[in-house]
């Protein structure tokens, strides 16, 4: 539940609980669901569990801090890659044990990535502001063009030291990623495809496109992988990182 992650933009996972519910056309292949029903953990869906993971698993973050710390290179940390953090289903004193973890762990990054940003300005601490949690990055799933219309409107009002955007699994074109009467843009754009059984394509314009734009806007853009986890094509192997973090190389 906690580890060495194998995910290209992450150094650790962590899951603080288990358990979801699909709210839109990208969690219809959801991974984190097959793995659930693989290794009954908990039933997926609105009516199902939501299961904190063990003391054990909770201590990890305080090891990798500890580790960071020791080396003088910060480590992100993705959370939740089984559930969501503003999940309005999980038990409340739950998230907020969370915060504090997060609090506990200055030399690690956390990266929050949510397909429900509309509960994020509710659910973060009472004491939210940047300064407090600097190693606090926002993020939003955005699987095409719709869903970031109607999500990055959301979370680019919410104050954080990193906002990004998951344009993975990607199942539609995304071109625009501004609205000129706002002008604000993400620090970071995630992009890949669908992978697993049944996996639906991403044709490669799709990534060339967007990885122009953030090119053209200033927008970090982290190419992660094809459909299918195809090869990328050599021109959209780009993998950076938001300037406002510190660079990392992984220990692998």
């Amino acid at each position: 539940m906690g580890e060495n992650s194998k995910i290209e933009w992450t150094d650790h996972t962590f899951n603080p609980w288990i358990g979801c519910t699909k709210v839109s056309p990208g969690c219809d292949h959801c991974y984190a669901e097959s793995l659930a029903k693989r290794y009954g953990w908990v039933t997926w869906g609105p009516h199902g569990e939501r299961k904190r993971t063990s003391a054990e698993n909770w201590r990890k973050p305080l090891a990798w801090n500890r580790a960071a710390k020791a080396s003088g290179k910060r480590a992100r940390v993705f959370c939740a890659s089984l559930a969501d953090v503003f999940d309005n289903q999980i038990e409340p004193s739950w998230r907020i044990d969370l915060f504090d973890l997060i609090g506990d762990c200055e030399h690690l990054d956390w990266l929050l990535l949510t397909k429900r940003p509309e509960n994020i300005r509710k659910m973060l601490p009472t004491n939210w502001n940047v300064d407090d949690y600097h190693n606090v990055w926002l993020g939003t799933t955005c699987e095409d063009q719709e869903r970031y219309d109607r999500r990055w409107p959301i979370l680019r009002d919410i104050p954080a030291a990193v906002r990004f955007i998951s344009y993975e699994p990607a199942i539609g074109p995304l071109r625009h990623l501004r609205e000129d009467q706002y002008g604000k843009l993400p620090d970071w754009l995630i992009c890949g495809g669908e992978s697993g059984p049944g996996y639906r394509d991403m044709p490669s314009d799709w990534a060339n496109d967007i990885g122009w734009i953030c090119k053209a806007l200033g927008v970090a853009f982290f190419m992660k992988q094809m459909a299918g986890k195809k090869p990328v094509p050599p021109g959209l192997m780009v993998r950076q990182f938001p300037s406002s973090s510190v660079p990392l190389q992984k220990n692998r």
